[in-house]
């Protein structure tokens, strides 16, 4: 875990020997479950810090982040962002999310097995959860590390977001056709882009970036739509 212990003082973040063993202990679950499973097509435990821990523990340097409480994880897959933040940030609460109950019920395995308190994993769509006023517009940040077109994005992920909260949505490098697509449904969901990160720490080329987009009012109440549709007919 060295390559982490080094990115995680680069990014500023205080972190013991109990939480070390807990990502340890969470990764080397993650690779037990993945010879059943499909959760991660990366299997060597280096390259696992670096794409699944660094890339997840990079949102901690964004200010709004570092001010939140409430945090939902929109496809948290095999937990991540979610669950690397929620070990290294034990004062906040993270809610994670996914469509495959399978994955969900790893999860859960995973967090109560391992004692992680400030975190639950939840099966449903965005599409429904959003509509429920348990969740709707009730979260701090909602973070994305899910492979969409940001329109389809900020449409699952605003409607979790207060106003004057934020998304945050990991991407890859080059998103400039992505973020000239989403100047309409941005504004139609009250969202409006704040900055982009690049992942940039010594020693570590990840070619990753995260957009933060700032919730600037209430989303309306007709989105997200009804499941299936954000995907097949991205608002333009």
């Amino acid at each position: 875990m060295e390559i982490l212990k080094q990115a995680m003082t680069d990014m500023g973040i205080k972190i013991d020997r109990q939480q070390i063993e807990t990502l340890t202990a969470y990764r080397d679950r993650v690779l037990l479950w993945n010879e059943k499973v499909n959760l991660t097509a990366i299997k060597d435990p280096a390259e696992f810090e670096i794409k699944h821990f660094v890339d997840s523990l990079f949102a901690c340097t964004f200010p709004g982040f570092q001010k939140s409480y409430k945090i939902i994880d929109i496809g948290t897959g095999a937990g991540f962002p979610g669950l690397p933040l929620a070990i290294c940030f034990p004062e906040k609460q993270f809610v994670l999310v996914d469509s495959l109950n399978k994955r969900i019920r790893i999860l859960q395995e995973v967090i109560e097995n391992l004692n992680i308190r400030n975190a639950v994993a939840i099966h449903g769509r965005a599409e429904d959860l959003a509509a429920d006023r348990i969740h709707r517009e009730q979260y701090d940040v909602c973070l994305s590390r899910a492979v969409a077109l940001l329109p389809v994005l900020s449409e699952y992920c605003l409607p979790f977001v207060r106003a004057g909260g934020f998304f945050g949505a990991y991407k890859s490098e080059g998103t400039e056709e992505e973020l000239a697509a989403s100047v309409r449904a941005l504004r139609i969901l009250r969202g409006k882009v704040e900055t982009t990160m690049k992942v940039s720490l010594t020693g570590i080329n990840l070619n990753h970036q995260i957009i933060w987009i700032r919730k600037t009012g209430n989303t309306p109440a007709n989105y997200p739509r009804k499941a299936g549709i954000p995907t097949k007919e991205p608002i333009k």
